[in-house]
């Protein structure tokens, strides 16, 4: 079976037994401050375990795209370097909430393996949980019992609560699991040792292949186990690892996942895979690393310097690297990968087909804009070797500086030290990258208590913030947060008109008032985690069980919600002016503006930003009515026309807004006015490029429009009453600008003739000195003036060497000009002295060989400058 075939297969066995078989969720998450990035099956399904979301279909399937580069589940150095490790990998997985839990679960995963794909029965091993004192947990002998009737007891294994004991982090649901291993060694190696003997000892041939968790317990923030009312079953199988055991490979990578992705990459670097080991290590990081970065850019995660982006970028640069260093790809590589990929996987995931283009643009710009950087961080390293020629050491803070600013893997450094017989100092290297992980995990330290319920709940919270601003609620439950600075407190009412921040659009902000004390508490957020609607505050209420009022800041809702609706009168007017092809990349709504990224491949020109500001503007004074629907199928809302988002997810059921069907319709549970009039005004105030092939508008409306314009009109009575009232304002501004430049003119002829006049004096005060035409002075000039008069000197006296010292506007300088031929011939460098002589003025400088400056901080040592300078050349 090829890779299609095997994913097929498993959705269809377990359509079979009633599971709903899903797509897969996007694998950059948006909601979830816990999470990047998906890291398993069940990441999507979370707030139903957690009991935030009801059960629709107690029966899942899918096959769901996952990433694991961070955190605790961080494959990322493994990647390449063995068989198995990915960044981004799919995870075949099926669930039961509340529904059939371990002998179902057990006899089907063994039903499907054995009987169905043909894997031999003496090459699997299972492992059960075996217990735990510190948490007083007996062994799993449940799931024992149902293994035992299936297979022989010799191939079932107690293991470890690391090994057999799945937790969603330091607190919530977990459980025990059982875990499906695969013998694939040759016939010769399994009768030399058992496969038994080697399960969970990270032996690349027995391999875990599918893991089967059984939710019964929830972790409380104190350590105790308290078991669920619901039990649930969370299973994921690696697909890549099942494509290897059914295809009969070794390694992941020699399956039809990777093959014609690594073919390519060879064919490329024009070498034959398994011939080099280096070689094949960047080979396999590279078939690896394509994947992970476009499915990322995929759903909606652009490569950048913070967060997820920087993830991803991470991820670029290492393949980037990997092909630098041992494929000598000196020019972009990675973006000719993305249609291979697109052919093997578009199929299953058609986002990748959709968003090709996109793909290959943002690729590429990151590739090139990446080797420019290695180019620089490469003269940089050689400058230090020069700089530094007898140490035959690299300073570990000088390798981390590479590492941190230029994203040079301490590897990578160590290698180019060895081809100069330089060593790195390795332990200065680690002292900076700990310190630097010591202030990431101190400024992202955050010590989160147990919720305390107050009120025993099935019922989801309701969001009444539609249709008023204002509304009574009880406290379901709350908890605290402590961070380095302050403490916080988390509160999730029965219901609310506060919006939790999502879909690009802020939380509300506002009060909550217990009505029998009186007493107030500001909402200063509102947040969405595990889809509860979290109203932040700085203290709790004082009487937590009485009944509050709570009330959104009706000013800033209604200045957010004219931001929204223009967002979407916005993407439509653009689709219209610009083309189909535009999409949102991403947005950002909040009380002052609104910010929009999209997909266009060029620079909007001023009329096409005309256009789209006055159709927007039209679409404002018809006045047209919001047209909302509410918890509407997902395929009809696609049939009325609605805008679904690559990226975004979306449940079976959604709500759709609509301002004049036939021209905007989407998918949005943010809030909006109920006619565009509201809006008052829009305009476009900045248009730009974020990433290749990625543009972003910021705008404003309604007060913050007018106040703009007032500003301008203000601005231009100014200009009025400066130029005395003129009739054509323009043209008279034209005129100043024209005398402005032909004053500028005579300006720079004047410095010009003086600087002629001063270089004439300077040549009578040329001396020789160690046969060398020594100029030494000091002149007051600007930067500018002083480079053309050491460049005239140049070509009007030979062997020279001219020092200037300047203080010119408070800031003291020094510029350094020596004669080509005492570059070549006497081996001197401008740079190397004008860097000396800056210690004298606390600054420093560098350059050309023949020609350097440098600034500085202290005045007063100008003069010993020239005196230093005449020493340096007397020793020359």
């Amino acid at each position: 079976m090829n890779a299609n075939e095997i994913r097929k297969v498993f959705l269809d066995f377990f359509a079979s037994k009633q599971h709903q078989i899903v797509p897969s969720a996007p694998m950059v998450i948006k909601n979830d401050p816990t999470l990047m990035f998906t890291n398993a099956g069940m990441n999507q399904f979370k707030d139903i375990f957690l009991g935030n979301s009801p059960v629709v279909n107690p029966r899942i399937a899918n096959s769901q795209k996952c990433l694991r580069v961070s955190g605790k589940h961080n494959d990322l150095e493994e990647v390449g370097k063995d068989t198995y490790h990915h960044t981004m990998f799919e995870m075949l997985g099926n669930w039961s909430f509340g529904d059939y839990f371990k002998k179902e679960a057990i006899a089907w995963a063994w039903e499907l393996l054995h009987d169905v794909y043909g894997i031999e029965e003496d090459r699997m091993y299972i492992t059960v949980f075996g217990g735990d004192e510190k948490d007083a947990m007996d062994a799993d002998n449940e799931a024992f019992g149902y293994w035992k009737e299936i297979v022989s007891e010799d191939h079932i294994l107690y293991g470890s609560k690391k090994d057999n004991f799945w937790e969603m982090g330091e607190s919530g649901p977990c459980g025990p699991c059982s875990e499906i291993h695969v013998d694939i060694r040759s016939k010769e190696e399994r009768a030399k040792i058992s496969g038994k003997e080697l399960v969970n000892e990270d032996h690349p041939q027995v391999i875990e292949i599918w893991n089967l968790v059984f939710i019964q317990y929830n972790r409380l923030a104190s350590g105790e186990l308290v078991p669920l009312k619901n039990k649930h079953v969370d299973t994921g199988m690696g697909f890549e690892r099942l494509c290897m055991v059914l295809q009969k490979k070794q390694s992941n990578y020699d399956t039809d996942v990777f093959q014609p992705m690594i073919q390519n990459v060879c064919q490329m670097a024009k070498i034959e895979y398994g011939k080099n080991e280096l070689q094949d290590i960047a080979v396999r990081v590279i078939s690896d690393h394509i994947r992970a970065i476009s499915f990322a850019i995929c759903d909606g995660q652009l490569p950048s310097n913070t967060g997820a982006g920087y993830v991803i970028r991470r991820i670029l640069r290492r393949a980037v690297r990997y092909g630098f260093t041992f494929l000598n790809f000196n020019e972009p590589f990675m973006t000719h990968l993305v249609p291979i990929l697109v052919k093997q996987m578009g199929s299953h995931f058609p986002e990748l087909k959709h968003q090709k283009d996109l793909i290959v643009k943002v690729v590429q710009e990151e590739e090139n804009a990446f080797l420019k950087t290695l180019a620089i961080g490469i003269q940089k390293f050689e400058n230090y070797l020069k700089a530094n020629p007898s140490s035959k050491k690299v300073d570990g803070k000088f390798a981390f500086e590479l590492f941190d600013t230029f994203g040079f893997p301490i590897d990578l450094t160590q290698l180019m030290a060895s081809e100069k017989d330089f060593v790195v100092d390795m332990e200065g290297f680690s002292k900076g990258l700990e310190e630097q992980k010591n202030r990431s995990r101190q400024a992202a330290s955050v010590e989160t208590s147990d919720w305390v319920e107050l009120i025993q709940t099935t019922e989801e919270p309701l969001f009444v913030g539609y249709e008023s601003l204002q509304s009574e609620a009880k406290l379901v439950k709350y908890r605290k947060l402590k961070t380095k600075e302050k403490t916080l407190y988390q509160l999730v009412f029965n219901q609310s008109p506060f919006y939790a921040e999502s879909g690009g659009q802020v939380g509300d902000k506002g009060t909550a008032k217990g009505l029998q004390t009186g007493s107030v508490i500001n909402i200063f957020d509102t947040k969405k985690e595990n889809n509860l609607s979290i109203h932040l505050s700085d203290k709790l209420p004082e009487n937590l069980n009485e009944i509050f009022l709570l009330s959104v800041d009706s000013n800033k809702r209604k200045l957010i919600q004219n931001n929204h609706t223009a967002t979407h009168l916005l993407h439509s007017a653009l689709k219209t002016v610009l083309g189909s092809h535009v999409e949102q990349k991403g947005s950002l709504v909040n009380s002052d503006r609104l910010r929009f990224d999209f997909a266009h491949f060029s620079k909007m020109t001023d009329e096409e930003i005309a256009k789209v500001e006055a159709l927007v503007n039209q679409k404002i004074t018809q006045n047209i009515a919001l047209d909302e629907h509410r918890d509407i199928p997902l395929d009809k809302a696609m049939e009325m026309g609605a805008v679904a988002l690559f990226g975004e997810k979306y449940g079976d059921k959604v709500r759709v807004i609509r301002f004049d069907p036939e021209f905007s319709a989407e998918l949005c549970g943010g809030t909006h006015v109920q006619a565009t009039g509201q809006i008052g005004l829009f305009k476009i105030v900045s248009e730009g490029a974020i990433a290749a092939g990625i543009r972003r508008i910021e705008a404003i409306t309604s007060e913050a429009a007018l106040k703009f314009y007032n500003q301008k009109l203000e601005t231009l009575k100014e200009l009025e009453n400066l130029l005395k009232n003129p009739k054509d304002i323009s043209k008279s501004i034209s005129s100043l600008l024209e005398e402005h430049s032909k004053m500028q003119k005579d300006l720079e002829k004047f410095h010009q003739e003086k600087a002629a006049q001063v270089g004439e004096k300077l040549l009578e005060k040329a001396k020789v000195v160690n046969g060398l035409n020594f100029i030494a002075t000091r002149i007051d000039m600007n930067a500018g003036d002083i480079k053309n008069l050491a460049f005239s000197l140049k070509t009007k006296i030979d062997n020279l060497v001219l020092v200037i010292s300047s203080l010119y506007e408070e800031k003291p300088s020094i510029s350094v000009m020596i004669s080509d031929n005492l570059v070549d011939e006497r081996k001197l460098d401008a740079a190397v002295m004008v860097r000396e002589l800056a210690k004298d003025i606390n600054g420093g400088g560098g350059g050309q060989k023949f020609f350097a400056t440098a600034g500085g901080k202290n005045p007063e040592g100008l003069n010993a400058v020239l005196e230093k300078a005449k020493t340096m050349v007397e020793s020359f």
